[in-house]
């Protein structure tokens, strides 16, 4: 009997069991694959993302491992701009790219050198013992049915709290209850590896105006990595509300955004590493509910990601310290009660800020909407500086910037993007 079973060693997971077994509690971290092991991602890491790999020790691994950047350039309808990660007193100024095929192990074995249990090619395949939830909660359970792929042995693993980070296509957390919110963002992205001479260079490509074989805006971003190890990592996302994707093919638009970037970076058949994988996020905290009797979820398994700019690493991170608080509580008090602070730790950390990003959303999947503003926005670049310290999340609360001073606006507008100002934009009758 462990004090905490964790499903799921990816970010989520792996930065809960590493703040659980700092404090001393017994915890068992499982992951069905065993490390390192590939992971579909867009392999960049924000500030954010470092300051939380800081705080546990690991950016000189990362360091090691990974490729440091300065900053974010950006393509738009005819415009360039290179832009530093701003300065703030709490994130610092740089990122890293690194894939996850060498980052998620690191994690997890920070948390295994602390004492956590890490059950490595072992799925959890079942809730063991589950309880009915109450009210509008998780699922409780006893813990889980656990299989060790190799052998096929059957198992089972009880903890006192069962915290759930298996990503977004969780089947525990269907199994606890889950469900998303479906009028709430969802994000699709498809991303390959290429050799490039270009591995190195010291920014994150971002291009804001993909469009589709015809020629037509599509709402999402297409982006270029470089990884420092030959290679960069190319992909394209798409965001929708309400499905407005319209039908678009990512795999034909993944294949017309390379041909579009091929000879700025060397992309063809030869310096291809293999097919393009993919998949689909729920974004803004779309994935619920996250909290039962004994039960949380976490990360992507919880609909975390960023809808601003599909950011999904940082806030596992984040999400996954904020669960390992509330556990700690629990068990501290031996109050299980205690479980309820995580969604108002999740409302307090994110609830306005993914409530103007799922507003903004919204407006700029209506691809006239993303080409006045974008078009507009990539020409004025203070304007442009301001609204990359607001997508990543990098706001300061020592000073009122106008970045913070325009999402504190944003933040009350946020409430009526969605229908009217929608509308409005569009020159529709409903906006009167």
């Amino acid at each position: 009997m462990f004090d905490v079973v964790i499903v799921g060693a990816g970010p989520s997971g792996s930065a809960c069991a590493y703040w659980l077994a700092q404090a001393g509690w017994s915890v068992c971290l499982i992951e069905k694959k065993n490390f390192p092991r590939e992971k579909t991602c867009g392999d960049g890491l924000t500030p954010r993302s470092v300051h939380q790999l800081a705080q546990m020790g690991l950016e000189p691994a990362v360091a090691a491992h990974g490729h440091r950047y300065q900053g974010l350039r950006a393509f738009g309808f005819g415009a360039t701009l290179e832009m530093n990660w701003p300065e703030h007193p709490i994130f610092p100024n740089y990122g890293y790219t690194i894939t996850r095929f060498n980052l998620d192990g690191l994690v997890a074995h920070q948390a295994e050198g602390l004492g956590a249990t890490l059950l490595n090619g072992v799925e959890a395949v079942a809730l063991l013992e589950p309880i009915e939830a109450v009210g509008a909660g998780l699922r409780a359970a006893s813990g889980v049915v656990a299989v060790e792929k190799a052998t096929g042995t059957t198992g089972e693993v009880r903890g006192r709290f069962l915290v759930v980070g298996d990503g977004q296509n969780s089947r525990l957390g269907r199994d606890l209850g889950t469900q998303r919110n479906r009028s709430w963002p969802m994000g699709m992205a498809l991303r390959g590896y290429y050799t490039s001479e270009r591995h190195d260079e010291p920014w994150i490509d971002s291009h804001l105006d993909i469009r589709d074989p015809k020629g037509d805006v599509v709402p999402g971003y297409g982006w270029i990595f470089p990884l420092g190890d030959g290679r960069v990592n190319v992909g394209v996302g798409l965001l929708s509300t309400g499905g407005a994707w319209k039908g678009v093919n990512t795999t034909k638009l993944q294949e017309y955004f390379v041909a579009q970037t091929a000879d700025a970076w060397g992309l063809n058949d030869e310096s291809c590493c293999g097919p393009a994988t993919g998949g689909r996020l729920p974004m803004g905290l779309a994935l619920g509910p996250r909290c039962g009797a004994n039960t949380l979820t976490i990360g992507d398994a919880a609909g975390t990601v960023n809808p601003f700019n599909g950011e999904g690493i940082a806030y596992g991170y984040e999400t996954g310290r904020l669960a390992a608080g509330v556990v700690g509580e629990a068990l501290l008090t031996n109050d299980p009660g205690a479980l309820c602070l995580y969604d108002e730790r999740l409302d307090q950390a994110y609830g306005d800020y993914f409530k103007v990003a799922r507003a903004f959303v919204r407006i700029i999947s209506e691809p006239r909407i993303l080409t006045a503003c974008v078009g507009v926005g990539m020409r004025v670049e203070p304007l442009m500086k301001e609204l990359l310290a607001i997508m990543a999340n990098l706001m300061r609360n020592d000073k009122a910037g106008p970045a913070e001073v325009g999402y504190r606006a944003l933040v009350r507008l946020a409430d009526i993007i969605p229908e009217r100002a929608y509308h409005l934009l569009l020159g529709d009758s409903k906006a009167a």
